[in-house]
């Protein structure tokens, strides 16, 4: 098979790996399918709280949509109806990081874009080359990306094409840890596993809380952030947080 999305769910963290780094882990039509099965899978399963996703491979996060399966959509109906599967990231309603090596280019730092929390290496470099070959990104980075860096900085990535260092990647704010390469995947294992930990009831509602507030009045997200809150305690976690508090222990959440 030319490339393959691998899945395995493991103590609460579900792992997902863009395999295909002959091709910088390009993603094809098929890829793009398995990995909306995938999320949904993530996304249904309550034994899984928090989501990684990588890349296969040193070279690579993923070097977005495979040129050549672009080409090949017999009309603009059918690829308009593509799995745009940044967003099948982006919908995941559990906490997501992403573990970033080498290029993050295009549809991939789409996808890096729809993770809630960036490990980055320091062989990263962010690109968003769409301009150059005559098209706009469709997973996302004109939306996210002002909202991340500001106008003017999202601007400049988008209308030059032209790819960032790792340096410059964790200045703008687009990555939130930088690491050696060699600690990549062990940081944001390290990540999921202490947010495993939490109640997913209370996970959950901080990024639904956190993900209003990117498409909302501030009015509008503080009532939804209230609604968030009594959710929780309507869930009963809290009183497992409260109670570990007044024993002096760590909480142990079993929804």
């Amino acid at each position: 098979m030319d490339g393959e999305i691998n899945f395995s769910v493991n103590e609460h963290v579900a792992e997902i790996v863009l395999n295909r780094p002959q091709k910088h882990n390009a993603i094809t039509p098929p890829m793009a399918a398995s990995l909306q099965e995938v999320c949904l899978s993530a996304e249904r399963d309550d034994n899984v709280r928090v989501v990684l996703v990588r890349g296969a491979g040193e070279r690579a996060f993923s070097a977005g949509s495979d040129l050549n399966s672009l080409a090949e959509y017999p009309d603009t109906w059918s690829f308009r109806n593509r799995v745009i599967y940044e967003n099948t990231i982006r919908s995941i309603r559990k906490p997501v990081i992403a573990a970033l090596k080498g290029w993050v280019l295009g549809g991939g730092a789409e996808i890096a874009l729809a993770a809630d929390i960036r490990v980055a290496g320091r062989s990263t470099k962010f690109g968003f080359p769409e301009v150059t070959r005559g098209w706009v990104g469709g997973g996302g980075a004109s939306q996210m990306l002002p909202r991340i860096v500001g106008y003017g900085q999202a601007m400049k990535l988008l209308l030059t094409g032209e790819p960032i260092d790792a340096a410059e990647v964790h200045r703008l704010g687009l990555v939130e840890y930088l690491v050696e390469d060699s600690e990549v995947d062990a940081t944001a294992k390290a990540l999921c596993r202490k947010m495993a930990g939490f109640s997913p009831v209370a996970t959950q509602a901080v990024k639904a809380a956190a993900r209003m507030a990117l498409s909302s009045t501030l009015e509008a997200g503080l009532r939804y952030e209230n609604e968030m809150n009594a959710m929780c305690f309507a869930a009963g976690d809290h009183m497992e947080g409260i109670n570990a508090f007044r024993e002096g222990r760590d909480a142990t959440f079993k929804r």
